[in-house]
C-alpha cells in the first residue's frame, strides 16, 4: 500500500492563494498543526517507509510523521510540485486577470499544458510515475509526502480522463489518499 499526503498549509495556500511551485515556502502555524494531525492519523498504518519532496513544506510535514513513527524520511526531488515558472509567487487572481488565455489553458489542463517558463503537466506526471515505481520497489506500506500537483498526477495516471481531469481532483492541505493502482515491477 502507498499512501499519498499533501503537505500542511503555508501562508501562500491561504487566501488570497499564490502559485508556489518550486518556491520553498515553509509551513505556517496551521500547517504545523495539520502535520501533527497527519502523523497521528497514519500512526496505526504500520508504515515501513516514508518518502518526501525536498521542498521545506513537505519535509516539515514528513518530519512530524517521522518523529511520531520513528521513521527516517527519504527525500526525493522528483516528488516536488510542478515547476510553475514565471507564475511562481503570483496571486492566482492576478494571473487570471492579467493572462486570461493562459489561465483558461491551465484550467483545461491536460498533459500538454506547460506553465510559462516551467514544465508541462505531462513532464510532472512522468517524474511522479518514475519515483512511485521506486517507492513500489522499496519497503511497503509507505507514506509519500508531496504536493497537490504530484498527487493529482499520481491519482490520474491510468485514468481514462488523464490530466484533463487535473482540476476535478480536490487535494486539501494534509489530505491523505490511498494509491489504488499498485503495479510492483517484476
Amino acid at each position: 500500500m502507498i499512501l499519498l499526503a499533501r503537505h500542511g498549509e503555508t501562508d501562500w495556500n491561504a487566501p488570497p492563494a499564490r502559485v508556489q511551485g518550486w518556491y520553498d515556502e515553509p509551513l505556517n502555524e496551521i500547517g504545523r498543526a495539520q502535520a501533527r494531525a497527519l502523523a497521528e492519523r497514519v500512526a496505526s498504518e504500520g508504515l515501513a517507509a516514508l518518502w518526501t519532496s525536498h521542498l521545506s513544506r513537505a519535509r516539515q510535514t514528513a518530519a512530524a510523521v517521522a518523529a511520531e513513527l520513528r521513521l527516517e524520511a527519504r527525500v526525493d526531488e522528483r516528488l516536488a510540485e510542478s515547476n510553475c515558472g514565471h507564475w511562481e509567487g503570483r496571486l492566482h487572481e492576478r494571473i487570471e486577470r492579467d493572462e486570461p488565455e493562459a489561465w483558461a489553458s491551465y484550467r483545461r489542463a491536460g498533459a500538454s499544458f506547460r506553465y510559462p517558463g516551467g514544465e508541462s503537466l505531462g513532464e510532472h506526471q512522468e517524474r511522479t510515475r518514475a519515483v512511485l515505481a521506486d517507492v513500489v520497489r522499496a519497503p511497503l506500506p509507505a507514506l509519500v509526502v508531496c504536493h497537490g500537483g504530484s498527487i493529482r498526477c499520481a491519482l490520474l495516471d491510468g485514468d481514462p480522463r488523464g490530466l484533463a481531469a487535473y482540476h476535478d481532483v480536490s487535494v486539501p492541505n494534509a489530505g491523505l489518499f490511498a494509491l489504488a493502482r499498485l503495479d510492483r515491477p517484476r
